[in-house]
């Protein structure tokens, strides 16, 4: 999975949507203007190439990618406080209409939910965390899940095994966990193991627990192949986060996009870099790294009319909700 620079294709960007290596599309707030363009701009990658998946950020809160003409979503610590001080399921409203908006431009993967437990301390979860307590996180997953899944998208539990429990930021450094195993199948694993029958897909932390593995998740058979299939019993899709983020190494991308799916990711992010994301494609074809048809289970399962949205009853209360939190 790649991205594009801008709001429309160049020729470069053509050229490589093309190979048969690239499996994906993530789209970023640059590539973003309005219902109207990005829906055009995914027509015209699928005029390329029809056997693809789109994917974007939408979590709410911080990470909105798109916003002009679609809804503005709390973070996921707001609508847990809001759903707990209302008695109302309003994780299950918000997904529903998030991938709703989401389907009817023709997106087919929104990265959500966050099963990290934060509440404060991490530089790059805090908010994005339903909650620092698992048992409050796998009811409100589990309700945003369920939203998701009404609407006809899949869901990506994300950043497994959990990157809550360190103050810094994977983009920016590797951050390093010393817990053991022990102490995360009693937190944060724990919405891993309740969820496993619901979640679609994971996408791995770049976050390394060193008294466990010596490699980061994305990179590690241990994480993905005897903890996260074998121990907790997952058969979806598993994403590696960005590898070009500081914390996936400064291995060339054809190591680290070859290590991902050796390890067992089903899908290498490869994103703000273009070069690296050549270089990992030619070597993959030059290794006869073989495709797999797995990925394409993330594919939307329904087509939703956006016209229709905007007089939607359901969307309109959720709308309503919104403003009462955001007040």
């Amino acid at each position: 999975m790649l991205d594009i620079e801008g709001t429309s294709l160049t020729h470069d960007d053509r050229a490589i949507l093309a190979n048969r290596q690239v499996g994906g599309i993530i789209f970023f707030s640059r590539n973003f203007e309005s219902y109207d363009q990005i829906k055009g701009l995914i027509s015209e990658i699928q005029s390329i190439k029809e056997n693809i998946i789109f994917a974007v950020d939408q979590e709410g809160g911080r990470v909105q990618r798109f916003k002009n003409d679609f809804t503005l979503m709390p973070s996921a610590q707001d609508l847990s406080k809001y759903s707990d001080a209302n008695k109302i399921d309003i994780c299950k409203e918000v997904a529903w209409l998030t991938s709703s908006e989401l389907l009817a431009v023709g997106i087919d993967v929104n990265f959500a939910p966050v099963l990290d437990l934060d509440e404060s301390s991490s530089s790059i979860i805090g908010n994005r965390a339903f909650s620092s307590f698992s048992e409050e996180v796998i009811k409100f997953a589990s309700s945003y899940i369920d939203g998701m899944h009404e609407a006809g998208m899949c869901s990506t539990a994300k950043h497994f095994p959990g990157h809550g429990g360190v103050i810094e930021d994977s983009h920016n450094s590797l951050p390093e966990d010393i817990r053991s195993i022990d102490d995360l199948f009693s937190s944060d694993l724990k919405p891993y193991l309740e969820l496993v029958n619901k979640i679609d897909a994971v996408m791995c932390a770049h976050v390394l627990f060193s008294n466990i593995d010596k490699f980061i998740p994305s990179y590690s058979r241990l994480w993905i192949n005897e903890i996260l299939k074998d121990q907790i019993g997952f058969d979806g899709i598993v994403f590696s986060d960005d590898l070009t983020m500081a914390g996936a190494g400064d291995e060339n991308f054809c190591e680290k996009a070859h290590n991902a799916v050796l390890a067992g990711c089903d899908m290498a992010l490869i994103c703000n870099n273009r070069e690296g994301a050549i270089n990992a494609i030619n070597h993959f074809e030059e290794m006869g790294v073989a495709q797999s048809n797995r990925i394409f289970r993330m594919k939307k399962i329904k087509h939703v009319n956006w016209n229709d949205l905007a007089t939607s009853e359901r969307a309109l209360s959720v709308k309503k909700h919104l403003k009462n939190i955001r007040s």
